[in-house]
């Protein structure tokens, strides 16, 4: 008998409500993930990430993937990322950047740092929509996260 495969979470990191609405949506229409939890801007990541303030109690483990954008406020998602990627215990976790920059200097900076992916944001929803629904399956359903991210979920 095998068991039940581990929840598996993302962590949503993105302050244009429409955008979280339309990732939500086609995350959720194609199953790609058991839990999404949405944070609006870089500060609120790190605390859910390092479980301060209002995540404090929340349950613990890591989510399968942060999806990310770059341009918010308090704490941007460049920032995010090398908080993460220079972590222990965070580094594991795959990041992408969603971002509608295409700006060389900020695709440059984020490789440096270690994303594992960077997306520009479709303009038209069919785009958008197909570009979230790949990120999700490919990190959410095909990658084998490492062991330390199997168990538990968020």
């Amino acid at each position: 008998m095998t068991s039940p495969e581990p929840l598996k979470s993302i962590l949503l990191v993105e302050d244009d409500p429409q955008d979280v609405q339309l990732m939500l949506a086609a995350l959720e229409q194609h199953h790609l993930a058991d839990r999404v939890f949405v944070v609006h801007d870089g500060a609120e990541a790190l605390d859910y990430l390092y479980y301060r303030g209002e995540f404090e109690h929340r349950s613990r483990g890591y989510p399968v993937l942060v999806l990310l954008d770059l341009k918010m406020p308090k704490v941007d998602g460049l920032e995010v990322l090398k908080t993460i990627k220079s972590d222990e215990l965070l580094k594991a976790i795959p990041v992408v950047v969603l971002s509608s920059s295409r700006e060389t200097s900020d695709l440059a900076e984020c490789y440096r740092h270690g994303v594992n992916g960077y997306v520009v944001k479709a303009v038209d929803y069919q785009g958008f929509m197909t570009s979230v629904r790949q990120i999700g399956a490919f990190w959410g359903k095909l990658n084998e996260p490492p062991p330390s991210l199997r168990a538990g979920g968020t």
